[in-house]
C-alpha cells in the first residue's frame, strides 16, 4: 500500500497498519482467525477513532473493512474496496479439496518440516511464477526488484504462520458468495469497488457479483490481484475521480 498511500498524501493524511502476522516489521505470534482480525480493526479504531474521509482496503481485507464500518457507523465518509475477495487461494482453485486446508496448515505450521516446506514454496521463482499467474497484469512488470522485494518479506519471523493461514483458507472473512453480499446493504457509507480488468476468472466473478448485486458501485482499474501495487497513481486516481 505504501506507493498508494504516497500518492494519496497529496490531499490526504493516510494511516497504513500492518496486519496481524503480515508486514515487512517482526511478527509475533498471534491467532491467525477472522475473529483476530475483527479485534484488531475494533482496537485500531478504539486507538485512533477518525472520522476518515474514506476507508481503503484490498483483497481479503474488504471484508474486515465494510464489518468494522457497520460496527462503528460514521467512522468512514466512504468505502473503497481495491479488487475484493473473500475466499482463499486453496479453496478458490481446489474447492471439492476442503478436507485437506486444515492439514497442508498444520503441516506448515509445524516445527522443522513446517518452515522447509514454506522455504521451498516461497521460493524467488515460484513467487515470481505466482505473481505472473494471477497478481501483476503486467507480467514484464514483475522484475527482478519486484521479486527480491517479495521474497524479503517472507522472510521475516514467524512469516510462515500467516501464510500458512490466508492461502488454506483460515482467514476467509465468510464462507460463501451469500454470506460477503451479506455484509453490504443498508447502514453502510457508498461503497466503491474498483475492479482490475486482469482479475483471475474465479475472483473477478465475485467482484462482478457484488457489482451487480447493486450494494456498491463499480470502477474498472488496470491490473490483476495487485492493482494498488501495480497501478498506484491509477488507482489512486479513481479513489478521488468515485
Amino acid at each position: 500500500m505504501s506507493e498508494l498511500a504516497h500518492d494519496l498524501s497529496r490531499d490526504h493524511r493516510c494511516l497504513v497498519p500492518d496486519w496481524p502476522g503480515f508486514g515487512a516489521r517482526p511478527r509475533e505470534r498471534v491467532a491467525l482467525n477472522p475473529d483476530t482480525f475483527h479485534d484488531f480493526l475494533d482496537s485500531l479504531i478504539a486507538a485512533a477513532p477518525g472520522p476518515y474521509a474514506v476507508g481503503i482496503a484490498a483483497g481479503h481485507a474488504a471484508g474486515y473493512l465494510v464489518a468494522a464500518a457497520r460496527r462503528h457507523p460514521g467512522t468512514f465518509g466512504r468505502l473503497v474496496l481495491v479488487a475484493p475477495t473473500w475466499r482463499g487461494p486453496l479453496p478458490t482453485a481446489m474447492p471439492d479439496r476442503a478436507a485437506w486446508f486444515p492439514r497442508i496448515r498444520r503441516a506448515v505450521e509445524a516445527p522443522v518440516i513446517g518452515e522447509a516446506l514454506y522455504r521451498l514454496n516461497i521460493s524467488p521463482p515460484i513467487i515470481g511464477r505466482m505473481m505472473k499467474a494471477h497478481v501483476y497484469g503486467d507480467r514484464e512488470a514483475v522484475t527482478p526488484a519486484v521479486v527480491r522485494a517479495k521474497h524479503a518479506i517472507t522472510r521475516q519471523r514467524n512469516g510462515r504462520f500467516g501464510t500458512a493461514a490466508f492461502v488454506t483458507g483460515g482467514l476467509d472473512p465468510v464462507a460463501s458468495r451469500d454470506a460477503f453480499l451479506g455484509l453490504f446493504g443498508p447502514g453502510l457509507p457508498p461503497v466503491l469497488v474498483l475492479r482490475p480488468e486482469g482479475a483471475p476468472r474465479r475472483s473477478g466473478a465475485e467482484m462482478d457479483a457484488l457489482a451487480e448485486s447493486g450494494l456498491a458501485r463499480a470502477m474498472r482499474v488496470p491490473g490483476a490481484l495487485s492493482p494498488h501495487e501495480e497501478h498506484p497513481a491509477a488507482v489512486a486516481a479513481a479513489i478521488r475521480a468515485g
